[in-house]
């Protein structure tokens, strides 16, 4: 299994930090890392793929700068204007040579993208690159645009959540929630001591269910602080994490239930 029920770890480096994660993902052993890496390769693999579908249908678009012979059919053989060599080694020569500050400084960038183009119109003729033309001739652009981005979302989404809660005696406490997708940063959140009113597990409706939530009264805000609002834990867990807070961001055990 890649995933879980949401479980509690726990960290303490000194005695007056503690760390609380809540997450959905299993101990990473061996077989879970190697099943992660050949999932995480394949999607790569897969995001490649769409992009050079997509690549392949700009590339046929009459909005690229493409020169197509007369001989040749969209489907089965996309040219591209590939920049001169010669022109290039030319440009390099004269640059060379101290005629023009501007062209030495645009020779490299200029060599760049040829290679880049070169390495681009062998791609789209290989088997791949032919048969992602054909694909991309075949598909209307505003089937095949809207496909690919959520295609690509998809590919995108990160295994599992990971919700944190960083108690500091002193200074605050401070929650941290996993983005979605694996580009998306963390979400941080700091709250200073002198602003946190109180710490207790309240209960809410979602939908026709009732949920424990843990959260945090701040001053001067009108709304709580929900901590995990993803993962949303049970109460066990809750009530854990609850007590360890007190003790650690008021020095002492815990008073009442820890209920609204």
């Amino acid at each position: 299994m890649l995933t879980t029920a949401p479980y509690l770890r726990t960290r303490r480096p000194s005695p007056t930090t503690a760390e609380f994660i809540v997450s959905t993902v299993p101990p990473l052993t061996l077989p879970l890392r190697i099943a992660l890496a050949a999932i995480y390769l394949l999607r790569l693999v897969l995001a490649l793929g769409v992009l050079l579908l997509l690549y392949s249908a700009w590339a046929q678009s009459p909005y690229a700068s493409t020169t197509t012979p007369a001989n040749s059919t969209a489907l089965t053989s996309p040219s591209l204007t590939l920049l001169d060599t010669a022109s290039i080694n030319s440009t390099a020569t004269y640059s060379a040579s101290g005629g023009n500050n501007a062209s030495h400084d645009i020779s490299p960038t200029i060599r760049y993208f040829a290679y880049i183009q070169q390495v681009l119109h062998t791609v789209l003729h290989s088997r791949i690159g032919l048969l992602c033309s054909s694909l991309a001739a075949a598909v209307p652009p505003w089937v095949l645009i809207p496909c690919s981005i959520f295609t690509l979302y998809l590919l995108s989404l990160r295994i599992g959540n990971e919700e944190r809660l960083l108690v500091l005696r002193g200074l605050g406490i401070q929650t941290s929630s996993s983005s979605s997708t694996i580009f998306g940063s963390l979400k941080t959140r700091f709250i200073p001591t002198d602003k946190i009113q109180d710490v207790f597990i309240n209960e809410v409706f979602r939908g026709f269910e009732v949920r424990h939530v843990l959260v945090v009264i701040v001053e001067g805000e009108e709304h709580v602080v929900v901590v995990f609002p993803k993962l949303l834990p049970r109460p066990h867990i809750l009530e854990k994490v609850w007590r360890g807070v007190r003790e650690c961001l008021y020095d002492g055990g815990p008073t009442g239930d820890g209920k609204l």
